[in-house]
């Protein structure tokens, strides 16, 4: 996966509370597989009626170049399943801004390189009243957790560990992996210390001939 610095695209308005993951992707789809992109499926049933015709009124159908998404608290929670963010990314969405997120999402999110980035309720409700009409071009900027529309500079909070995987395109694994020197250091250390604290035969054991 790969870090980022900056995006700057469409930003569009979604003015709804309690966006869950079932509605970000209906279990219904998450049989597709994933090679085939859940893009198509993101808010199914909010952008399509029960005949699979489009809605009118949907953000997203009449501006599908849209990159940022503008919403209220609570988005992505209820269950954990990360191919809500799937469906975000594969649909072209690479921030969302909003008061408040599901925990599990918002770790999801940034795994996969999703920003999901918190301001004020109050903040919220100007830029869903700024993007009711059209979508605008927006900027994020990671490395200063600021927004940039139109003359506005808007500052977001952002986790400081969350921003690093972001900027460097790590997860968790990597995130680890990124420590591998001291790891390497405290193994060998305790090895000395503490030889019978590990297995036998194993890498840095002093018992092995």
């Amino acid at each position: 996966m790969a870090g980022w610095h900056s995006i700057e695209g469409p930003a569009v308005a979604l003015p709804q509370d309690n966006i869950d993951t079932d509605q970000l992707i209906p279990a219904r789809f998450m049989s597709v597989p994933r090679k085939d992109g859940y893009g198509p499926y993101l808010l199914h049933d909010l952008r399509f009626d029960s005949m699979g015709a489009p809605r009118d009124g949907m953000p997203l159908n009449a501006h599908p170049e849209a990159q940022i998404l503008v919403t209220r608290r609570n988005f992505g929670s209820g269950s954990s399943r990360e191919a809500a963010v799937y469906a975000l990314a594969d649909f072209g969405i690479r921030a969302v801004l909003a008061p408040s997120f599901g925990d599990i999402f918002a770790s999801n999110a940034v795994n996969n390189g999703l920003l999901p980035a918190r301001l004020p309720e109050a903040r919220i409700e100007v830029l869903l009243d700024l993007l009711a009409e059209n979508p605008q071009v927006m900027r994020v900027d990671l490395q200063d957790s600021v927004i940039r529309i139109g003359n506005e500079v808007i500052p977001f909070e952002l986790d400081p560990v969350w921003r690093l995987k972001l900027l460097n395109g790590w997860d968790d694994i990597d995130m680890t992996a990124s420590h591998g020197s001291a790891i390497a250091a405290f193994r060998a250390e305790r090895a000395q210390s503490a030889p019978y604290a590990l297995l036998k035969d194993q890498p840095n054991d002093p018992r092995n001939p």
